[in-house]
């Protein structure tokens, strides 16, 4: 494989912890934006890291998100047509942490010599928050930064300065930018944190490891998950299992997703006395009421409210 990644700067944003690698193919250190059109070609894997990009780069950038709102992160690889959007891209977001598992082939494979990569996770801050069950996938990290409202405050700022290094001429409109919607994160954390402390049960049940920084940012516990990979289905013992911590927490809902078959939760669900909710880790452009991040998490927030208020 030939040595196609180079690190153009290491720690950036507010804080020293925050390790944003920004990588570029060899060749591809031109620090201009896309001459095909007026607007900087941005290509986003997931749905929240598109909305930080179209947060950021307001009007000057046309952002493209990989994924659909139905599409799991975790099983997910591009179709052909994806991979020529990501050839045509000037910057492509990705969230890192093993959750693009797929990257380093296509980029290395399919994408133009000048497209710049940047890299979101915060790795520092996840040191502690590791998963049995997601080693051998992840390396070891659990993935899912974006659904911390503070630690994607940090991917924001990665995505800033990755604007700002390709696109220069409009390093002011993407500062500005990035100020006001960072001030409307810090918000929404306060919003979630006030929320969340009146909670009567802190405990809860859902598909799988998405909620890990959410849940020890606002002192929860993810008391169990239904698959601790997702796409191996539990055995018989293992849901067992779950159920028999359901019933001891006495939970009103098992949390489910939309991107999986809830039929498991429903087993679980049936056999404890609780009903299925859902957490949507991903939403989606088009989806009323999770049609931004910011609505995506307050989504969820009123889902776990049904269940633990």
């Amino acid at each position: 494989m030939p040595e196609m990644w180079k690190s153009l700067f290491g720690k950036a944003g507010r804080v020293a912890a925050l390790a944003m690698v920004v990588l570029v193919l060899l060749g591809g250190l031109a620090c201009s934006s896309s001459t095909d059109s007026d607007k900087l070609k941005v290509v986003a894997t997931i749905f929240p890291l598109a909305d930080f990009v179209k947060n950021v780069g307001g009007d000057k950038v046309e952002v493209t998100t990989l994924m659909s709102a139905g599409d799991s992160p975790h099983t997910w690889e591009p179709l052909p047509e994806q991979v020529k959007t990501i050839a045509d891209a000037r910057l492509m977001v990705i969230n890192g942490a093993g959750l693009e598992f797929w990257i380093e082939k296509v980029v290395e494979t399919a994408a133009s010599p000048d497209l710049v990569v940047v890299d979101t996770s915060v790795i520092p801050a996840m040191e502690g928050a590791l998963l049995a069950g997601e080693e051998d996938e992840h390396e070891g990290v659990n993935p899912h930064i974006w659904l911390d409202p503070v630690l994607a405050q940090d991917q924001v700022q990665a995505i800033a300065q990755a604007l700002i290094m390709v696109d220069p001429d409009n390093k002011d409109a993407y500062l500005e930018n990035a100020a006001g919607y960072l001030a409307e994160l810090k918000a929404l954390d306060e919003e979630i944190r006030d929320t969340t402390q009146s909670f009567s049960t802190r405990e809860f049940i859902t598909f799988h490891p998405a909620w890990t920084y959410f849940a020890k940012r606002y002192g929860l516990v993810e008391a169990a998950v239904i698959e601790e990979s997702p796409g191996e289905e539990p055995s018989a013992a293992y849901i067992q299992g779950v159920v028999d911590t359901a019933r001891d927490l006495k939970v009103k809902a098992i949390f489910a997703e939309p991107q999986f078959s809830p039929k498991a939760a429903e087993t679980i669900a049936a056999e404890c006395g609780a009903e299925v909710l859902f957490l949507d880790p991903i939403g989606g452009a088009d989806l009323e009421g999770k049609d931004t991040y910011i609505e995506l998490m307050r989504y969820n927030v009123e889902q776990m409210t049904l269940a633990m208020q």
